[in-house]
């Protein structure tokens, strides 16, 4: 079986500047909860690429389960964000590293 997480890439859209505080908290609280599911790896916020405002990392069942994550994610959900969906398929010593 393939062992496998998700990438959500955050990309700013036109509104992104017209972020609210009450959005950010929303945005913060949705990673808190994620964290505390065990669903998320790993998250940060990019500097030094124009566009782009952070990335998710996702343990999730299935693809289905992440898409349905990044929708809600209220960055999203709220119009300031959009977002791309990666495929990461985990290399690691258990795996021989996909030799």
């Amino acid at each position: 079986m393939e062992n496998m997480m998700y990438m959500m890439m955050i990309e700013k859209s036109k509104t992104y500047n017209k972020l609210t505080k009450q959005a950010v908290m929303e945005h913060v609280e949705n990673i808190r909860k994620l964290d505390d599911e065990g669903i998320l790896e790993i998250c940060g916020v990019f500097k030094g690429y124009p566009g782009m405002a952070g990335m998710y990392i996702l343990k999730t069942d299935s693809r289905q389960q992440a898409e349905e994550i990044c929708k809600r994610e209220p960055l999203v959900a709220g119009g300031y964000a959009t977002y791309k969906l990666a495929g990461l398929q985990i290399a690691n010593r258990e795996n021989n590293y996909l030799l």
